[in-house]
């Protein structure tokens, strides 16, 4: 199985299964000489882990990172940075009534076609929570761009399900557990309350901005800044679509609107989400996602088994009825990682050239 590294100089190489003894990756490419320690990383974790609050998966995993290499007293030494994640509350046998089953919308089928075998407990390799060594990966990203460029990563829930979540403030954030940008929670509480107590799952949209970035990030045709960013943010599971800027409500713009004036204080509108011609114009990277909803369900659904034969599944055991309410670490994580790694391609072919100060963005209410 290939396809489980991320990046052109700043690499992340992903491993493990859901229910193995351990999960992490292996990140090359990071510069020496930042200080770095596992507390640098565990904030990350400890947004992204499980069992934090009655709305997602019950499984109790602490997800202590463990710095195995690429460090010398404190301070990355260049070489690969090991990080491990121990698996500690595994319980397979809730998979046991599917090995022969494919459920609808999961990546059973396809595995199992593709490889002539599959890992069913937790979902193997396809299971979210590979997403864990992303986010510690990201967190190595996200020190390096604070300290080198000031940048810095935030996220935030604007849809559950059918419901719209305005915005209030950032500061709102991390004190819910939907990482939504407003005060009162309470009918998102009701919301999946009502949601789990049925057996279904729901889908949200997560938004993610950069701030601080530099300009001249990313290349014009091939490997243009906003590309990639695509790319990182469709292989994170569950994933179906992805706006920069104005996305699809561009369609509806008027050229005389949707782009960007600019004045002497700086560009007037962010339509193009900080990035005109694949190049980072220095404003906000915005950036949203759309995820689908969670595919293991009590609800039984039609389906076939390795027979090809007609059958029903119903998945038991602890799942995210949306997934995406943990989603919005793992949307800053593969940003930081995307940005990072174009940092890394500006300086080795521009060494000569120093990075312009931003354009002063207008300002807005979020």
């Amino acid at each position: 199985m290939s396809g489980n590294t991320f990046g052109t100089l700043f690499t992340v190489t992903n491993f493990g299964e859901s229910h193995g003894p351990a999960i992490g990756c292996v990140i090359d490419g990071c510069p020496p000489g930042l200080v770095l320690s596992e507390t640098d990383i565990q904030h990350d974790l400890d947004r992204r882990r499980p069992g934090t609050s009655r709305h997602v998966t019950q499984r109790q995993e602490p997800d202590q990172v463990q710095i195995l290499s690429g460090v010398y007293q404190g301070v990355t030494t260049g070489a690969p940075i090991a990080l491990l994640i121990q698996n500690t509350d595994q319980r397979s046998q809730d998979y046991s009534d599917i090995l022969q089953t494919f459920r609808p919308g999961h990546a059973d089928y396809t595995y199992l076609q593709k490889y002539g075998v599959r890992d069913p407990r937790g979902g193997g390799r396809s299971s979210a929570r590979l997403t864990a060594p992303t986010v510690a990966a990201g967190a190595v990203a996200k020190k390096w761009l604070l300290e080198k460029f000031g940048t810095t990563f935030k996220g935030c829930m604007t849809q559950l399900g059918e419901h719209p979540i305005g915005f209030e403030d950032w500061a709102h954030v991390p004190n819910n557990p939907f990482y939504a940008a407003i005060a009162d929670v309470s009918h998102l509480e009701q919301y999946m309350d009502s949601l789990r107590k049925s057996g279904d799952s729901c889908g949200a949209r997560i938004r993610v901005v950069a701030q601080g970035m530099p300009v001249g990030l990313g290349q014009p045709i091939y490997d243009r800044l906003d590309a990639d960013i695509a790319y990182a943010m469709m292989g994170l599971n569950a994933v179906k679509g992805i706006e920069i800027g104005a996305g699809f409500a561009s369609v509806a713009q008027r050229g005389s609107t949707h782009g960007d004036s600019l004045s002497p204080q700086g560009f007037m509108q962010n339509n193009a989400g900080g990035v005109l011609g694949g190049i980072s114009t220095g404003q906000d990277l915005d950036v949203s996602i759309a995820i689908k909803p969670t595919s293991s369900i009590m609800t039984p659904r039609d389906t076939i088994n390795s027979a090809g034969e007609a059958t029903q599944v119903q998945t038991k055991g602890r799942h995210d009825p949306c997934v995406g309410i943990r989603a919005t670490p793992i949307a800053e994580a593969l940003l930081a990682l995307v940005v990072m790694d174009h940092a890394l391609r500006h300086r080795a072919q521009c060494a000569d050239v120093v990075m312009p100060l931003p354009p002063i963005p207008a300002k807005r209410s979020d």
